[in-house]
């Protein structure tokens, strides 16, 4: 079993509902017709995989932002948590008036993971190629030696 720990209760408490009441998670509105039909609620995740290895001792997160640049990608850590967000906007109004299909999303996306206790921010390493973000931080910190603490 793995120790890294993958951190994003509402996303596992939509799949849940999404198996037995199809259309009303929660989130980010849909457009009529694109997540399921006319307004449901959806939040917008970039799509992940996560790869550990045991021999380095590395954790490897790979998000999927096709067209976003890595300016725009916001890394945040807090509490423990390492976020990843962005947010894009629909181009220009005039461009919809021809649309037959529109199967992009657009809007903030985020994505959340729980760190493995004692990873500094200064282990954390991200790097960004055609819309691939890759982050990597070690799977556990090395162990702390124990303090011994002196009675007076």
């Amino acid at each position: 079993m793995s120790t890294f720990y993958y951190y994003e209760p509402s996303h596992t408490l939509e799949q849940i509902l999404d198996a037995f009441l199809p259309g009303q998670t929660t989130g980010n509105r849909c457009n009529p017709g694109h997540c399921g039909g006319k307004g449901v609620v959806r939040s917008l995740r970039p799509r992940l995989d996560l790869h550990e290895d045991q021999e380095n001792n590395l954790v490897t997160a790979k998000f999927d932002f096709p067209g976003v640049s890595k300016e725009d990608i916001q890394i945040d850590v807090q509490h423990g948590k390492l976020t990843v967000s962005t947010e894009t906007k629909q181009t220009a109004e005039g461009e919809e008036k021809g649309n037959v299909v529109r199967e992009r999303r657009f809007g903030k996306f985020s994505r959340t993971l729980q760190l493995p206790e004692g990873i500094s921010d200064e282990e954390i390493k991200a790097s960004m190629k055609d819309g691939l973000l890759t982050i990597t931080f070690p799977k556990s910190a090395p162990e702390l030696a124990p303090k011994r603490v002196v009675v007076a």
